[in-house]
């Protein structure tokens, strides 16, 4: 439904609106009249040295800033008025110098009220003002207020940079000495005396910021809508951002109750985690209209859960089960229906989670917004969903069916977080992976009863389990949950948000699901929601809920739910279960992909693991085994001469499996024969543990290329991505050399099978696949078959593309086969092709489709194209900024547009870190990505010298640099060992023609 008629029954009467907005409105007139002092601070820095100084004037004034960023790098100001600059030892001495917020203060409540410009000023710069409030309780004695503010000039009343006052009669000390603590990113608030232990205060400051498009704190996104450029205030403020957009105590244990209103051009909408009261009309200084949009209290939150937006945009919405559910998009998107699945899922996925957590939604409205640029792929705010466009809209005449699974279940990922993560919230951000893991591992579930057809929680595996267990694989590895006072500062809360943190979190929490049954793990789940909700927790509180759950159920486990899951999370890595099935003899070690490297993060529990073994003997489930010690005996395991064994079924636990020699070549024997009789999955995780295994040295590379045999009958999808990711490695350490020539000959041989099997299934490529993942598997077929030169496949996508190129407006190739029809016609095509593909990349309305051919660009053979597409990367005008990283790993995949990138990074390492920070957190990428191919001494030595170059400059990358160094020493040695029995293995397969 389109328009207001939504909004009946859920906004308060005008009157009502009208008298809440008289504070608000109050404040209007210094938030509008610090943009003037902002804009001639601003201008005045653009001709002065780089020191900060304090400007006075009769009434207020406002804190100066460096002329390169506009933010104070440090400001004092006292009674006296004398500014020194404030440093910070690298050894903290004074509160100020921690960046954790001592335990003396408890917030209660803010009112912030905020007014960005979509216009920029006289000096071409976009701002916003504010005033805020926050009420807070003293609850030890203390004689110092540390608050965050970060890149914020905060003006100066009565000498200081804040003032205070006392609550319910309580009496405030007056203010001795304030201060920005740039490094810590505080306000500083020394006091002439105590304040009183169990009393009330209120700390105002008023401020203004810069509206950047750096996609952190309060930040632009533009977009152009028939020509005209339009320009969205919008929020990003997990981890450490919030503190951007207004001073606050900005930790996620400080939950407090947040009062917003949001004054904004007339025509525009404003949005915030709550409903809205009705917004009232006022006149600006220089006679505009201006909307005041005030939000009824949200409920007891984090500040990283907050969210604001002002917008010129439209949505289509329903009420379900009372509550009120809105996709909010560009207006165009909207009408153009890329919203309708969003909303169709959004409410049967919240009904899920009701169930699921077997408690109500706590809000009343559900709103989703896709923003045109936003650095991560969405964000759980408290009833303020914000996402990238290609994370919620959806088009089915232009979206493939990855593009619909990517929207179900992100949407999914973000409404699971309402309960788990803002209903309870972790205490720090040591726990983050608790927080991401659960709702990466729930998110297959509500996606599942969302699409129930699509077998969601088997693909888990492939999209996140496989990968993740490549990384902590290495000896740079590191634990799920970190120690809280290792994790301080903002860059090593970044560090955190890794794969490690989603996808292994959610790989341990689904085998924890699993052998506990997941109507445990439910009931569990719902104790623990119910005694922390609006409350902040340990990972401890939600290993003692499991308990009692298993304890009710009767549930038989070999140790407590702590016990076993500390093993899982305390140390990193995993193990390799190794089966004899000779003797039933089962060992564990811990599984390092480089066997020779070396292991200095000491463990708790010496790597060692309580692993739950799944199993099937000759086709038969047998009974769980727990594995207690480093090695056991287990006679059911050992094995009859026409017998066979599979372990970890479906690959519910986090762990590798070998056998002894002999079981190998029975699975092997079954996989060429007979291999339904192995579960699917399974088949998946033959061929990807062999892989593993040989690149550690446990079993022989040539079995492990044995295992993709089969795969000339094979048309399932699971083994044949799991085969393709294996073989990618393969591809990254040959593509340059004389082996590539067989490797190329011998995948040709199996996939031409599974491609003509795709042109019979779909009536010569007209129709469709009725199965979700045999859609999938039809793109696997075309992208493998024309990568290998399969005869007939290059003439196929070129002859769609060029009848694209004829017609431009009417694109008939199919919206699964997009991407790899566009790659492939765009490296067998030229400058034209490229050109064209641009031009269509530039005019894409719909985000999916321009990511499609944003990654196809890359693909070009011509060197000049891949260069000329790397400078534009780094050109806003031409390339959103939270994009620009994926473009450089996109053209390193590229055999010819490697070298290109690693070139381009080390030449423009300085502008990339000063520039793309913020929210994008992607200079790990751009390392891993750049870097897959190295396996040479010369390429070792170039990261060495990268890491010396750019020691203070690695940010987040500093760990991803440290694992590529690990992967390149251990590729030169897989290369040394394996490249000469590789070659002759594919050769003796796939004879060269003479």
């Amino acid at each position: 439904m389109q328009g207001g008629d939504m909004r009946k029954g859920f906004y308060i009467s005008k009157v009502v609106a009208a008298a809440c907005v008289v504070a608000a409105i109050g404040a209007v007139a210094t938030i509008i009249a610090l943009s003037v002092v902002y804009a001639q601070e601003k201008s005045k820095n653009l001709e002065t040295p780089a020191v900060t100084t304090t400007k006075s004037s009769p009434s207020s004034s406002i804190t100066t800033t460096t002329a390169s960023s506009a933010i104070p790098s440090s400001a004092t100001s006292t009674s006296s008025g004398s500014t020194p600059l404030s440093t910070t030892p690298s050894t903290p001495k004074e509160p100020w110098h921690h960046y954790r917020l001592p335990n003396s203060l408890a917030p209660i409540s803010y009112n912030v009220t905020l007014q960005p410009r979509l216009t920029p000023n006289a000096e071409g710069l976009y701002i916003f003002s504010g005033h805020s409030a926050v009420a807070f309780t003293c609850v030890n004695e203390t004689d110092l207020i540390l608050i965050h503010s970060n890149k914020l000039n905060l003006t100066i009343i009565d000498g200081h940079l804040a003032t205070l006052t006392g609550l319910d009669g309580t009496s405030a000390p007056s203010l001795r000495e304030t201060w920005l603590e740039v490094p810590t990113q505080y306000l500083v608030v020394q006091l002439s005396s105590p304040l009183q232990v169990g009393s009330s205060y209120e700390l105002v400051t008023e401020f203004v910021g810069e509206l950047a498009d750096d996609l952190g704190g309060f930040y632009r996104s533009e977009y152009k809508e028939d020509g005209v450029l339009k320009i969205v205030a919008t929020t990003q403020m997990q981890a450490t951002e919030a503190r951007k957009a207004f001073p606050c105590f900005d930790e996620p244990a400080m939950k407090a109750v947040f009062h917003m209103t949001l004054i904004h051009p007339q025509g525009t909408v404003a949005l915030s985690n709550s409903m809205s009261y009705d917004p009232v009309i006022i006149l600006g200084p220089d006679g505009e209209n201006l909307t005041v949009t005030k939000f009824e209290p949200t409920e007891l939150m984090s500040t990283y859960l907050l969210a604001f937006v002002v917008c010129d945009f439209t949505y289509i919405g329903e009420t379900s089960e009372n509550i009120l559910i809105r996709i909010w998009a560009r207006r165009k998107a909207i009408e153009e229906g890329q919203g309708d699945y969003a909303l169709s899922k959004t409410g049967p996925i919240l009904t899920f989670f009701e169930d699921y957590y077997n408690i109500t939604y706590p809000l009343k409205k559900s709103d989703q917004i896709a923003l045109p640029d936003f650095g991560a792929g969405a964000m759980e705010n408290w009833g303020l969903v914000t996402y990238r466009e290609t994370a919620l809209l959806y088009n089915p005449g232009v979206s493939s069916n990855g593009d619909k699974e990517w929207v179900a279940t992100v949407i999914s990922h973000e409404l699971a977080h309402m309960w788990f993560g803002n209903l309870v919230t972790t205490r720090w951000w040591n726990d983050l992976w608790l927080n991401e893991g659960f709702a990466t591992y729930v998110s297959y579930l509500g996606s599942d009863y969302a699409e129930p057809t699509w077998n969601m929680k088997d693909l888990i595996v492939l999209n996140n389990i496989i990968g993740v267990m490549a990384v902590d694989a290495l000896a740079t590895s590191h634990p799920l949950s970190s120690k809280e006072e290792d994790i301080q500062k903002p860059a090593d809360i970044s560090a955190l948000f890794d794969s490690i943190t989603y996808s292994k979190g959610a790989a341990v929490l689904r085998m924890l699901s699993e052998f506990i049954t997941e109507d445990v793990f439910s009931e569990g789940l719902h104790t623990y929601l119910q005694e922390f909700k609006y409350r902040n927790t340990v990972y401890n509180d939600l290993w003692r809920h499991l308990q009692m759950a298993v304890d009710k159920a009767g549930v038989t486990l070999p140790h407590s739910v702590e016990d076993i899951m500390n093993r899982w999370i305390l140390q990193m890595g995993f193990p390799v279960v190794t089966i004899d099935s000779q003797t039933g003899k089962i060992t564990q070690k811990h599984f390092l992909l480089d066997p020779d490297s070396i292991v200095d993060r000491p463990s708790p529990f010496n790597y060692e693991w309580f692993v739950p073994i799944t199993w099937i003997k000759t086709g038969v489930p047998q009974e769980q085994h727990w594995l207690l010690n480093k090695e056991e005996i287990h006679a059911g395991m050992a094995l009859g001469a026409d017998e066979w064994l599979v372990a970890n079924i479906n690959m519910r636990g986090f762990y590798r499996v070998n056998y002894d020699s002999e079981n190998w070549e029975r699975l092997l024997t079954k996989l060429n024969t007979k291999p339904q009789e192995i579960p699917v999955i399974n088949r998946a995780q033959i061929i990807d543990d062999a892989f593993n295994l040989a690149r550690a040295k446990m079993v022989d590379t040539i079995l492990a290329l044995r295992t993709t045999k089969f795969l000339d009958e094979e048309v399932e999808y699971m083994p044949w991505e799991t085969a393709s990711r294996s073989l990618d490695y393969f591809y990254l350490m040959f593509d340059r050399t004389e082996v590539y020539g067989s490797l190329k000959a011998y995948i040709n041989k199996q996939v031409t099978p599974l491609f003509n099997y795709f042109e019979d299934v779909t009536e010569n490529w007209t129709k469709i696949p009725d199965n979700h993942t045999d859609q999938y598997n039809q793109v696997n077929a075309i992208s493998v078959a024309c990568r290998m030169g399969v005869k007939g496949c290059k003439e196929l996508t070129t002859g769609w593309f060029k009848e694209w190129m004829q017609n431009p407006s009417d694109n008939k190739i199919n919206p699964n086969l997009k991407s790899t029809v566009y790659c492939s016609a765009i490296a067998e095509g030229g400058e034209e092709e490229w050109d064209f593909a641009w031009g269509m990349y530039k005019n894409a309305t719909l985000a999916s489709e321009a990511n499609k051919l944003m990654s196809a660009l890359s693909c070009t053979r011509q060197p000049w194209l891949l260069s000329r597409y790397l400078q534009y990367s780094i050109d806003p005008d031409k390339i959103r900024k939270q994009d620009a990283t994926y473009i450089i790993v996109y053209v390193a995949r590229n055999p010819i547009g490697q070298p290109l990138a690693w070139d381009f990074i080390r030449a423009n390492w300085d502008h990339l870190f000063n520039n793309y920070g913020g929210g994008l957190v992607s200079f790990g990428r751009i390392i891993d990505g750049v870097t897959q191919r190295f396996s040479t001494e010369f390429e070792y030595k170039q990261l060495l010298q990268f890491k010396e170059e750019n020691i203070d400059q690695l940010g987040s990358a500093t760990l991803a640099l440290e694992q590529v160094l690990e992967r390149t020493r251990a590729n030169i040695n897989w290369v040394a060992l394996n490249k000469e029995k590789v070659f002759n293995w594919f050769t003796s397969e796939a004879p060269p023609k003479i």
